[in-house]
């Protein structure tokens, strides 16, 4: 009999753990399956918190439905019945100190055609007669490794990216995008160009799938996304897992490993997932031929601060569901989510529940971090009075600080994860890493990964 082992009981965890399950199943094979978690409940990053008539999703607030393996994933636990889809809205930028609509036909904040450009209140003549060169100028040095900012300011000028672009990447890959490569952002972007001669061109030319895409994008779970671990967890029935009990150390014993737990125990294995946060990893595996990979891997940091108030959502600008911040103004949050709005499951009164986010970006955030759960709320109530003309005493607030747990896929990424693991398949084989700090920050990635790293092992053992 083999035994595995999997680290971490976050959604990456899980999924190995599911497909892990269904291949024993499905083969027959003679495996045992054991998962251990620090925390004293799983899901990681995945945590519903209710309140009062409010469900506030403390980490990832949805689902990419379209990512491959989320649905099958969903009908494998037959919760079809419990889904629910986004309300989709208006994005707006607040710039200037005034919400700004970010111009319909846009990807990420990318104009696909020139009506769209044009129709920006963002951006200046200069700026959109700057961004025209995008249909002369061809691509001749850029390739999928570059920066997505030196390639999108190249051919569309300073001011959209700066005013427009930015503000909407940046929210969604968390970083600056200098230091973010094409590949790991936007990949398609630079096959457009040089297939269409332009990116907007590119962009209007491939419309209707963005369209389709964007229709029902994002999926939640009635009862919030805890409802997917929960089903996860019944559904592994009797393969033990180990929850409040850290993994302080994976040792070689010879063709098997072991690890040593906080509880005193041992555990003996064949193979060992590591789905932790990288820095999580690289303490447990203690190796200085790893940590010179491990050290190039970046984390961000992020407060969130949800506030519900007993104010109806229909005072918040029609159509809207949420904001985006730029450098130029004077609130302190970067973005700003009308909870809400996009998700009505989250107030079953249809009160108003906003959710701002605070990123390690922001100038500010240093002495944010320092900040005590009232001054944190006090900042967040001035930027909705700002911005939303909105005044009131929170019924609800959950304020949730990630520190350093937010991957941050830099230009080094890739070429540091390719390091990691032909270090580890000479120096530890069968041990594995898998999850957001290596392989995609979305849960679809997430379980797209775990599926896949139980396809490997099951591969292997079956030589």
């Amino acid at each position: 009999m083999k035994k595995i082992v999997v680290v971490g009981g976050g959604i990456t965890g899980l999924s190995t753990m599911h497909y892990l399950q269904r291949i024993k199943l499905e083969k027959a094979l003679d495996i045992e399956l054991v998962l251990v978690e620090a925390n004293d409940y799983l899901g990681g990053k995945i945590h519903s918190v209710k309140e009062k008539d409010f469900i506030m999703e403390v980490g990832a607030d949805s689902i990419v439905a379209r990512n491959e393996g989320v649905m099958p994933l969903v009908e494998e636990l037959h919760m079809h019945d419990e889904l629910v889809y986004n309300s989709t809205g208006i994005s707006y930028i607040y710039t200037n100190n005034e919400l700004h609509a970010i111009p319909p036909d846009t990807v990420f904040g990318i104009p696909t055609s020139v009506e769209s450009l044009e129709s920006s209140t963002l951006v200046s003549d200069e700026g959109k007669e700057e961004a025209l060169k995008d249909f002369e100028l061809s691509n001749e040095s850029f390739t999928k490794e570059s920066s997505v900012g030196s390639f999108l300011e190249h051919f569309l000028g300073k001011e959209l990216v700066e005013k427009q672009i930015a503000p909407v990447l940046s929210g969604v890959y968390s970083g600056n995008l200098d230091k973010l490569t094409i590949a790991s952002t936007l990949p398609y972007l630079i096959d457009y160009k040089n297939e269409h001669g332009s990116i907007m061109k590119g962009l209007g030319a491939n419309k209707a799938k963005f369209e389709a895409a964007s229709n029902k994008k994002f999926i939640s779970f009635k009862n919030g996304l805890s409802s997917l671990i929960d089903r996860m967890e019944e559904d592994l029935g009797n393969e033990t897992i180990m929850k409040g009990i850290q993994t302080k150390k994976v040792l070689k014993n010879g063709e098997r490993y072991e690890l040593l737990l906080s509880n005193g125990e041992t555990i003996e294995t064949d193979y060992v997932v590591l789905t932790t946060p990288h820095n999580v990893a690289q303490a447990i595996l203690e190796n200085e031929e790893l940590d010179k990979d491990f050290n190039k891997l970046k984390n961000s940091s992020l407060i969130s601060i949800y506030l519900g108030f007993e104010i109806p959502d229909h005072q918040l600008p029609a159509e809207g569901t949420g904001f985006i911040v730029s450098e130029n103004s004077d609130a302190k949050c970067n973005a700003c989510t009308w909870t809400s709005r996009k998700w009505t499951h989250t107030s079953e009164n249809s009160n108003l529940l906003v959710r701002m986010f605070y990123k390690s970006s922001n100038p500010a955030f240093e002495s944010m971090k320092q900040m005590s759960e009232e001054e944190l709320v006090e900042i967040a109530m001035q930027d909705i009075e700002k911005s939303l003309k909105l005044s009131g005493k929170p019924q609800v607030v959950e304020v949730t600080k990630w520190n350093d747990q937010m991957p941050n896929y830099h230009l080094e990424h890739g070429e540091a994860i390719r390091s990691l693991n032909k270090k580890l398949a000479d120096e530890l084989p069968n041990v594995i890493l898998a999850g957001c700090s290596y392989y995609g920050v979305g849960i679809g990635a997430c379980i797209k990964n775990g599926k896949e790293t139980a396809e490997m092992i099951s591969r292997r053992i079956l030589l």
